[in-house]
């Protein structure tokens, strides 16, 4: 079957992407035939598409460093619900098929690595036989661990992780750590965590960019009339910001902030125009009514994409603060700040070390 790493993690959007793609350029660099794919997709454009299928994050990672179409490895099965309620119709326990089909797919002589992303958590997939410590056991596989650090409350998911991987955890990454609270965890927690077994290969600070998300994935999350400034759809939104005060004190908190989606009414155009001049990436209007063209021509002219949703503000806001923090790096400015902290804050040597002493 060859070398296989599982890139896995406790908890969805812990940076499995990020560390996939540091992981497979550095193999590349090294001389090592590489592939990639997801068993279990997780980002597909379409909900209804047909099965196996190449996830995006596949797609875009393998892309971003020149994997070859036959290196990437489409997957077996969907988290899309109508896949789902498939599958638990067949009301099967302990589904096997997918997995060892995956097993046949992968013992096939290839003398390259094959890295495999895994869902979102330890236990996501378990519905169709896909989950970390079952691919793990049956591949055979090494496990990377990315998981975000909240304080020693963060290491009882990662003593879980480590028992039910079994002697498969290769090494783990902190993500998205308080770039002023590393220099206490390296000298007191670090040690901690070593001497508890669990294998740290890096500590990833935590980044506004790689938390940001586009404009266009907001309107598209939030079904968005898109009022002007189409082709500025790719600007980055890293905070959010209500525009519910008044004028004078919405200035003052408005230059506090930097790449900002902010919400207003339609009818507060005096927040708006404050918005339109501070660093706002995306101005997006609730409410009944719609802007003044004076508005819509200031927008235009500094190029502010203008978005009209039919939800209140409160529900607009909700749907922001799930996205930012929350969505995928499909955006060639993150994937390259990705790969350049990976390469910066771990060292994947012992990972490396492990591969040569497995037998292929």
């Amino acid at each position: 079957m060859g070398l296989t790493v599982l890139v896995g993690s406790a908890e969805p959007y812990s940076g499995k992407s990020a560390l996939a793609l540091g992981l497979c350029r550095l193999l590349r660099e090294s001389g090592r035939s590489v592939r990639l794919g997801k068993p279990l997709a997780t980002s597909l454009e379409g909900p209804d598409a047909a099965l196996p299928c190449l996830d995006d994050d596949v797609r875009f990672v393998g892309g971003i460093i020149g994997l070859p179409a036959a290196a990437l490895l489409p997957s077996l099965a969907s988290l899309a619900a109508p896949l789902a309620a498939e599958q638990l119709a067949h009301r099967d326990p302990r589904p096997t098929w997918l997995l060892e089909e995956l097993a046949g797919r992968l013992d096939d002589g290839y003398d390259g690595v094959t890295v495999l992303e895994g869902a979102g958590s330890m236990s996501e997939g378990r519905l169709f036989g896909l989950h970390l410590p079952r691919l793990a056991e049956r591949l055979d596989a090494s496990v990377l661990l990315a998981h975000p650090w909240e304080g020693p409350r963060s290491v009882d998911a990662l003593l879980d992780a480590q028992d039910r991987l079994d002697g498969r955890l290769a090494g783990i990454v902190l993500n998205a750590v308080d770039p002023t609270l590393i220099p206490g965890l390296e000298a007191k927690e670090l040690p901690s965590l070593e001497a508890l077994a669990l294998p740290i290969l890096g500590i990833l600070p935590r980044s506004p960019l790689l938390r940001s998300v586009t404009v266009a994935e907001l309107a598209h999350r939030l079904e968005a009339e898109v009022l002007c400034c189409h082709d500025r759809l790719d600007l980055l939104v890293e905070t959010l910001s209500i525009g519910a005060m008044n004028v004078n004190s919405a200035m003052e908190f408005f230059r506090q902030r930097r790449n900002m989606a902010v919400v207003t009414g339609a009818d507060r155009t005096d927040i708006q125009l404050a918005a339109l001049e501070a660093s706002t990436q995306c101005l997006i209007l609730t409410g009944a009514g719609r802007p003044l063209p004076e508005l819509v021509s200031r927008a235009e002219e500094l190029e502010v994409p203008l978005l009209k949703v039919g939800s209140d503000t409160l529900t607009t806001v909700k749907v922001i603060e799930q996205a930012i923090g929350n969505v995928r790096i499909h955006e060639g400015v993150k994937a390259t700040f990705a790969l350049r902290l990976v390469e910066q804050n771990c060292d994947f040597s012992p990972l490396l070390q492990r591969l040569q002493q497995t037998p292929a």
